[in-house]
């Protein structure tokens, strides 16, 4: 009987392969890393003015105090947004949460532009104050910015928002989420940036 031999294939050397595809693999790591900045959105407000009001309903009955009265302030705060991103950027939402003395939260969204001629219909002196608004929806271009008027009503007096513990502006974006910014006690600007986690 003769030895049966089986013909075998030269083996292969998968190194070179593997190299390459670690070296693709790096290079793509690294533009994105190049090519995608630290920061994702930079917020900056300014001239923030404050416009308290106090209204009394008048009631028909005949008994003293029984009117009823309702104090608002709106708070009206100038909001830049920059992006420094490869990418645009669309704002969704403008909400604002103000925390008191006493640890109360109070939540506003900010008026839409289709409201606002109800609002200075209502309160004529709150127009002259008023600037161009920044509305949602905005289509901010890669290295391009924003900005106008955010008009926020809270149910307090000035007094209340004069001694409040915080007030912080919250600028909700499409795909890339909520960005909080504080508002200022004075009409200094403030500007904050945002790094990516």
């Amino acid at each position: 009987m003769t030895d049966l031999k089986f013909a075998q294939p030269a083996r292969r050397n998968l190194l070179a392969p593997v190299l390459i595809a670690f070296l693709l693999l790096g290079i793509a790591i690294a533009l994105v890393i190049r090519y995608t900045p630290s920061r994702t959105v930079n917020l900056t407000l300014s001239h923030t003015s404050l416009f308290p009001t106090h209204t009394v309903f008048k009631s028909d009955s005949i008994v003293v105090g029984s009117d009823k009265t309702e104090d608002n302030l709106y708070v009206l705060t100038n909001l830049r947004v920059d992006d420094p991103l490869h990418l645009p950027l669309i704002l969704k939402d403008f909400t604002a949460t103000l925390t008191t003395a006493d640890d109360q939260k109070i939540t506003s969204s900010a008026a839409e532009e289709k409201d606002l001629p109800n609002i200075f219909t209502s309160f004529p002196a709150l127009e002259s104050m008023a600037s161009k608004p920044l509305v949602r929806d905005t289509l901010i271009a890669p290295g391009a910015s924003a900005e106008g008027m955010v008009l926020l009503q809270f149910p307090v007096t000035e007094d209340v928002w004069n001694h409040r513990k915080s007030a912080v502006l919250h600028v909700d974006l499409y795909h890339q989420g909520a960005f909080p910014v504080s508002i200022p006690l004075n009409a200094s600007a403030i500007s904050t940036n945002f790094d990516q986690p």
